[in-house]
């Protein structure tokens, strides 16, 4: 009984000074967020001053690859606990420096508005013993290097081809929070493209509502990772979304929260079922998304606004925004696409889905309105 009376007093203790509680660890995770901030900052100014260092004394012919590879075995045999200083690593240092101290880097940061993204990082150049200033000028680390981690700096120079590319996976890195292999995965099915790309395939009700939204939905959306068949229906692709919802989540945003699958609707005497049910949470709405193995067809739209209505009216809250409907397709007549959006009432867009990878080119004119929005996010 006494063991009972200390737990009821434990949980009325723990009611009454939850605020107070919840401020105490506000504080705490404040701060460790501050030290993983600083810890990655100085990591990557690190990073910058060896390759500046090394790219230097490679220019100047005083180094040669030898050198480079004697500094290595140097580092290692100084520190035998090191890891990440080998000959190649080094190298990929040179490369960071090198790309991103070039004027045609700068001239593009320029063009975007980059130069004042987040807080101004002072750079310094580190003393030796002695106080001695390394014997060279070396030009300042853009502030955007800092959005995320040298490893995510290593697979970005490997797999992307211009500045454009780069700058753009490096600040979409930092937005979702991608891990090494969600980065891969997102230059491998051309992100850039599907975020940066024509937005015809959008409502102007969507546009209006939601400015934000092209730079937040993809206009194609890659599914290799459901193992499908060459024939299935509907159900097959809908069972095997939910089997792989975490990797399908990944792939449509980070952002989305799965609520539902076949959810239901009940208008009149009817019920009516919705494919997939979520909630985004920077829009702070629900998100219908209709699944269509075939070709869009311009009914499959009044049907999706229909649900939209529905759970507008039935089930949306007072804090909450206009539902938004995706139909996710096999195939579409871009023509035929634009035609139906040109009058549909609702937040609605249609976006592609491919079974398979497919190389795809990159485009360079909404890199802009890319860099604003992130920009607007850390205000």
């Amino acid at each position: 009984m006494s063991y009972d009376l200390k737990n009821i007093n434990n949980k009325s203790n723990l009611l009454k000074y939850k605020e107070e509680f919840e401020t105490v660890y506000s504080i705490i995770a404040t701060h460790r967020k501050r030290v993983v901030r600083v810890v990655n900052n100085e990591s990557m100014s690190m990073v910058w001053e060896v390759g500046g260092y090394v790219s230097y004394k490679l220019k100047t012919s005083a180094w040669g690859d030898g050198v480079v590879r004697q500094l290595s075995d140097f580092i290692r045999t100084k520190d035998p606990t090191a890891r990440g200083w080998s000959y190649r690593t080094l190298y990929k240092m040179v490369q960071l420096y090198d790309t991103y101290s070039a004027a045609s880097f700068a001239e593009l940061i320029a063009q975007t508005d980059m130069a004042k993204y987040g807080e101004v990082v002072p750079f310094e150049t580190a003393q030796m013993d002695g106080d001695i200033i390394v014997p060279f000028e070396m030009a300042q680390i853009p502030n955007v290097l800092f959005t995320t981690g040298w490893t995510n700096h290593q697979i970005i120079l490997n797999r992307c081809k211009t500045d454009t590319e780069r700058l753009f996976y490096m600040l979409y890195a930092g937005k979702e929070r991608l891990e090494n292999k969600e980065l891969m995965r997102v230059i491998k099915t051309d992100t850039m493209n599907s975020l940066l790309g024509g937005k015809d395939a959008q409502s102007k009700i969507m546009s209006n509502t939601y400015p934000d939204s092209p730079l937040l939905f993809k206009d194609k959306v890659y599914l290799e990772m459901l193992g499908l068949p060459l024939e299935y229906k509907e159900s097959k692709l809908r069972k095997e979304i939910i089997a792989h919802m975490k990797d399908f989540i990944l792939e449509m945003g980070k952002d989305f929260l799965f609520i539902d699958d076949e959810h239901r609707i009940a208008v009149g005497g009817k019920t009516f079922k919705v494919d997939l049910l979520f909630y985004h949470r920077l829009l702070q709405c629900m998100v219908a998304i209709e699944l269509k193995t075939d070709e869009f067809q311009p009914k499959d739209l009044g049907q999706l606004e229909f649900y939209l209505e529905a759970l507008d009216q039935e089930e949306r809250r007072s804090n909450e925004n206009p539902s938004i409907g995706i139909i996710l397709c096999k195939d579409a007549d871009m023509e035929v696409v634009r035609y139906a959006l040109n009058r549909s009432m609702s937040p609605t867009m249609v976006a592609l889905y491919k079974e398979q990878l497919q190389a795809g080119g990159v485009i360079q004119r909404s890199l802009v309105e890319f860099c604003k929005f992130v920009n607007k996010g850390r205000k």
